[in-house]
């Protein structure tokens, strides 16, 4: 057992460095490309003036005042989509009437985009937290129930069958087959969801707030700071990374099972 995980490791340490290496080989290029005056220093500063005004907005307290609002508004609107998504996706997926009824709806609504929703939920919750939260919430809601339902939908029926042939019924196959089964879809909902979730506070930000990552990109756009504009735009991309890294650890602790099938292909 011992030499089989070192053979995991061995095998996973490639794949790790590459993943280190390229984004690394990205920053590096971008730089030499600024200084070889090929990209307008004005428009696209080097990293690494990007990484000195990022330590110096760190240090002053200027960007933790607005990272900790943008998270605060995505947490709390990342939950309040996701976890009746789950719910609700789940009994669509099983039950055919409930699917029936909701279904349309979800299709009908599906489309429209979120960050169009702004507007009138400005007019509904006025200019508050509220407003943020319930856009992301909305967005993230669809993104995840859909990828619930069709978790369940998707479901082998020979899994249902031996659950019922050992003797588990209502909510035993329920917790025992239906819900382990439709983790991975629920986990691409939840992965697209938060992806979402990042876009649309940036949007709202734009729009109806005096603070967050959103209003860092925006006012330093109007006022020409281009290079705290792109310490906001780091600070989103930071913050997916770690939110899919963040997700895809909780998978390997909910699904260790298809960890391993991920290893052995």
């Amino acid at each position: 057992m011992k030499q089989t995980k070192s053979d995991d490791g061995q095998t996973e340490t490639p794949y790790r460095l590459i993943s280190i290496a390229s984004p690394l080989l990205f920053l590096l290029l971008w730089e030499g490309l600024v200084w070889a005056n090929w990209l307008d220093y004005r428009f696209f500063p080097p990293p690494s003036t990007v990484l000195a005004v990022f330590v110096r907005l760190l240090r002053s307290g200027e960007l933790w005042n607005h990272l900790s609002i943008s998270l605060l508004r995505v947490l709390a609107g990342f939950a309040l989509g996701a976890l009746p998504a789950i719910a609700l996706g789940l009994l669509m997926g099983w039950f055919r009437t409930l699917h029936a009824i909701f279904d349309p709806l979800v299709a009908a609504t599906y489309p429209v985009p979120k960050i169009a929703l702004l507007p009138l939920f400005l007019i509904l919750f006025g200019l508050g937290e509220t407003t943020k939260i319930v856009t992301i919430a909305v967005a993230v809601f669809f993104l995840v129930l859909i990828s619930t339902v069709n978790g369940v939908r998707q479901i082998e029926p020979v899994l249902i069958d031996a659950g019922q042939s050992y003797g588990a019924r209502g909510w035993r196959l329920f917790y025992k087959i239906i819900l382990p089964a439709s983790l991975p879809a629920i986990f691409t909902g939840l992965r697209l969801g938060l992806g979402t979730g990042l876009l649309v506070i940036v949007g709202a930000e734009f729009v109806a707030s005096n603070r967050g990552i959103g209003y860092l990109i925006w006012i330093s756009w109007s006022t020409l700071a281009v290079n705290k504009m792109y310490v906001g735009l780091v600070m989103i991309a930071l913050l997916g990374l770690l939110s899919t890294k963040g997700l895809e650890l909780l998978r390997r602790r909910l699904m260790p099972w298809a960890q391993d099938i991920h290893r052995s292909r």
